[in-house]
């Protein structure tokens, strides 16, 4: 093991005579010492594979540490270890004791969904809210939860009206949880951390039994989960937290990156070890991440190295809008792949907001590159996507039915689920389509009188409008149905408010350009064609986030969080994008500082920053100033690179190349 391992990573391991911080820079082996660490606790220390838990963030993180620790142990000596999320602790602590929690074997864990609509249906009886503020109430309650504080503590402490009303909401809800035997996410910690906080012969037991803990990502804790560390280690002092305050990227979730600092306070005898030593990315990289994450404050001072070569100078381009910023950064990966031989996979193109995505979606899909959307929502899982895709199948294929089930109502068409029913029972027994049976005459014997009529105008309505539809290219096609559905009209009526109406409608136009850029290209292209490219583009994207395959990788920065990749694209450097609006309206431009320096440090090999000149906003074209954080990178490790003018005939020369053989090779496909 000694040879495998560095010297600080050595002394973080066999440390066990007090608290231990280590402070772990990016790449710096954090879940390598983690499991270690557990084997040492084993064979050296000889503590009780029973008595060791080992908690992190992810369902992800553990699993990966336990399918390293397979590879150190047998599996009998890791048979009773625990290594869990914290709310797989939490849920084993209440599950184990169902009585102290007042709860019954086989209790509810709600989702957000859940939980939201139980604070409606409260706040509308209790409150005579007709749910607009339902989504702020719960949010108040979630953050009083990460807080540790209860209904009764939130109640007394409620500054105004507003906060008063939700404190009592919280009180209701707890209660009706309780009568539903549920939990909702942030129980399975508060709810063990109020019953230790207050029965110390429920507390006791566990604390007896916990020899030693050991926790991930510390600088991600909110003050439940810190708190619940503290009643866990009370009777053994047995703690190892690993985490680096440079990484904190989740305040908005409720992470405290300041725990770090408190450890000191609770812990006296807390010892600090440095992991410094980066086995990930070269030396330029890492002399960018050091110089721009020195102008945030630390609670800690450390300083990223490597033994790894100096390699190339870290790029900055500057593009003329955000369409020359995705076609430049698709054109730089093609360029390199086929100039170096790489994997698609090996390429991560990664921003701060999920709808910066899109342009680079549309690029990748015009050069036919496979890719992997991952921390955002896929452009076609939105419902007006779906919506608009399905009616356009049916206008391809009146048979299938998912597509007529998915619209018939959308827009409101007064055909309730029960007359769907009946059609769809109809429609079995004489084998045919919905579509089909809606004209039958024997329909007459199963619906009568206004869900008679309401299908058969919908009927006639598709029989009408599908063959004008289907005959035009298109582009043409999809206006002519969104004119013919009125659909903005209907996104303003069904939406909440105006901006979500303006953000679907956005999406909408984002399908127009696709199908636009399809036709332009191909006169010839037809609707069947491009929803059949659609429709196999779209089950990539639902394959298993495991399985991405050769496939370039689309990500936010918060996203891409303890991942790394040979090759990093990180795209718009600019002000009001990174750092955000908000951060810099709420002065909190430390965290954007941290992201982009998470950002920096996913690379390995290379690293590319762009930022656009111009982009558009809200159907306007908008100027842009880049980053403040440019100008705090070291001038002698980056490469400023301003147009396709600043690229040398050789290399555009080069680059050509490697289309014509990108070309190639999708025609031998």
């Amino acid at each position: 093991m000694a040879d495998t391992l560095n010297p600080a990573q050595q002394r973080a391991i066999a440390h066990t005579s007090s608290p231990l911080l280590v402070l772990a820079g990016a790449g710096s082996g954090k879940t390598r010492v983690l499991t270690h660490k557990i084997v040492y606790l084993l064979q050296r220390a000889h503590l009780p594979a029973d008595s060791i838990f080992a908690v992190t963030f992810t369902n992800k993180a553990a699993r990966e540490m336990r399918e390293r620790l397979a590879s150190l142990l047998d599996p009998a000596s890791r048979k009773n270890l625990s290594i869990s999320t914290f709310h797989t602790l939490g849920l084993r602590i209440l599950r184990e004791s169902l009585a102290s929690f007042g709860l019954r074997a086989g209790f509810s864990i709600y989702d957000a969904t859940d939980s939201l609509q139980l604070v409606k249906e409260l706040m509308r009886r209790e409150f005579a809210d007709p749910g607009n503020h339902a989504d702020a109430t719960l949010a108040q309650i979630n953050t009083w939860k990460q807080l540790g504080q209860t209904p009764a503590v939130a109640l007394a402490q409620a500054a105004d009206d507003i906060q008063y009303r939700a404190a009592s909401v919280y009180t209701r809800y707890q209660e009706a949880l309780r009568t539903y035997n549920a939990v909702d996410f942030d129980d399975l910690i508060v709810l063990p951390l109020w019953q230790m906080q207050h029965d110390p012969l429920f507390a006791t037991p566990w604390r007896k039994r916990v020899r030693y803990l050991l926790v991930d990502e510390y600088q991600d804790t909110n003050s439940s989960q810190y708190e619940l560390v503290k009643q866990l280690v009370q009777t053994h002092h047995g703690l190892t937290v690993v985490g680096d305050d440079d990484q904190s990227i989740y305040t908005w979730r409720g992470a405290r990156p300041e725990n770090l600092a408190q450890l000191k306070q609770d812990f006296p005898q807390l010892s600090v070890i440095k992991l410094e030593q980066n086995y990930r990315s070269t030396a330029r990289i890492l002399n960018v991440a050091n110089q721009l994450i020195k102008n945030n404050p630390h609670l800690f001072e450390k300083k990223l190295w490597s033994t790894y070569g100096g390699g190339d100078p870290v790029r900055i381009y500057a593009c003329r809008d955000d369409e020359h910023e995705a076609q430049r950064v698709v054109s730089e990966l093609l360029h390199h792949k086929f100039s170096k031989a790489g994997q698609y996979s090996d390429y991560a193109i990664l921003y701060r907001g999920n709808h910066q995505s899109r342009l680079f979606e549309r690029t990748l899909r015009e050069h036919n590159i496979p890719y992997y959307l991952s921390g955002s929502q896929s452009f076609f899982s939105y419902t007006e996507i779906k919506d608009l895709l399905a009616y356009l199948r049916l206008v391809c294929n009146p048979q299938d039915d998912n597509a007529m089930l998915r619209i018939i109502n959308t827009p409101r068409r007064e055909i309730g689920t029960s007359t769907l029913q009946k059609l769809a029972e109809f429609a079995a027994q004489q084998g045919l389509c919905l579509f089909d049976a809606m004209a039958h005459l024997a329909l007459e014997t199963r619906l009568s009188g206004r869900a008679l009529h309401n299908l058969r105008e919908f009927h006639q309505w598709l029989v009408q409008i599908t063959p004008q539809l289907s005959q035009s290219q298109a582009d043409v096609a999809l206006k002519q149905l969104l004119h013919a559905l009125d659909y903005s009209g209907w996104l303003r009526d069904s939406s909440a408010d105006e901006a979500t109406a303006t953000r679907r409608q956005q999406n909408v136009d984002e399908l127009i350009e696709w199908f636009t850029h399809w036709v332009r290209h191909d006169p010839a292209t037809d609707l069947a064609t491009v929803l059949a490219k659609l429709s196999l583009q779209e089950r990539l994207e639902r394959e298993d986030d495991e399985a991405t395959g050769e496939r370039v990788h689309l990500m936010t920065l918060h996203a891409a969080k303890g991942l790394e990749f040979p090759h990093v694209y990180l795209v718009g450097w600019e002000e009001n994008l990174l750092p955000h609006r908000n951060s810099i309206e709420a002065d909190t431009i430390e965290e954007e500082r941290r992201l982009a320096y998470v950002g920096i440090t996913r690379a390995r090999q290379t690293l590319t920053l762009t930022y656009a000149q111009q982009r558009q906003r809200y159907g306007e074209t908008q100027g842009i100033t880049p980053s403040r954080f440019l100008e705090e990178l070291p001038k002698e490790d980056i490469e400023w690179i301003k147009g396709d003018a600043d690229i040398e005939p050789a290399v555009l020369q080069q680059r050509g190349a490697a289309h014509l053989q990108h070309i190639r090779a999708m025609l031998k496909k």
